[in-house]
């Protein structure tokens, strides 16, 4: 009998395991990215969120938005007039990497690839980094939603495995979150009536859709290597 009743069931059942691989490294590299910030007077803030981003393209505020949806619009704009008067974004109408915040980010990129090695050691990064990949390149872009403006990532070739597996992780977060507001949206709620609703028969079926539609994006692997995908985030956590 497989692990999984299909592929709703399967998004249900990685989602948390994503969200937790992803939160230990970034957990495991705070403090060394905390030193990075307070010794280049940079805030990490969207530099750190959008690291796989903003290195290949600019971002506009809609896209932000989309990110960020649950965001108030002046907490939003707080942060990027931080990073304008930090020097690291410019703005011309979207926003734009400076020299300065490239900086920053490489060095993101090497002190997460430090973490990996140290939390993730033993694992097969290099293979669930390529499972990962996979199922992104399957993943629906909806049209104004986040992963459309944050994939595909920024991979340059002197990244880790883990670094690459860490980012994919990242932005794969955004397909469901994408597949989430579908399905509040298709049940007549607004961000803030989501975030308000209780535990009940709303919540389940808003739930219930959502799988629906991020299981999609896992129909690109076989049974045998959602398995291993599975089985192999869940070490990492």
């Amino acid at each position: 009998m497989p692990k999984f009743q299909g592929l709703s069931d399967y998004a249900a059942a990685i989602a948390p395991i994503i969200n937790a691989a992803h939160v230990n490294l970034h957990v495991a590299a705070r403090r060394a990215v905390t030193e990075l910030a307070e010794t280049s007077g940079v805030t990490p803030g969207y530099l750190s969120d959008l690291r796989f981003t903003f290195p290949l393209r600019p971002v506009t505020r809609a896209q932000l938005a989309a990110v960020y949806r649950y965001r108030e619009a002046a907490e939003r704009e707080d942060g990027v007039q931080e990073h304008l008067r930090e020097g690291t974004l410019t703005d011309d109408g979207a926003l734009r990497l400076t020299g300065k915040g490239m900086a920053f980010i490489h060095r993101l990129y090497e002190l997460h690839a430090a973490a990996a090695g140290r939390v993730w050691a033993g694992c097969d990064l290099p293979g669930l980094a390529g499972l990962v990949g996979r199922v992104l390149d399957g993943a629906e872009r909806v049209p104004g939603g986040a992963l459309e403006a944050v994939a595909p990532p920024y991979e340059p070739e002197w990244a880790t495995p883990g670094v690459l597996l860490f980012n994919r992780l990242a932005v794969l977060r955004y397909h469901r979150a994408d597949a989430h507001a579908a399905a509040w949206q298709a049940a007549g709620l607004s961000a803030a009536e989501i975030v308000g609703l209780t535990d009940g028969p709303s919540r389940a079926g808003i739930e219930a859709d959502t799988n629906e539609r991020a299981g999609a994006a896992y129909a690109t692997l076989s049974d045998n290597d959602r398995e291993t995908l599975y089985d192999g985030l869940l070490k990492l956590v």
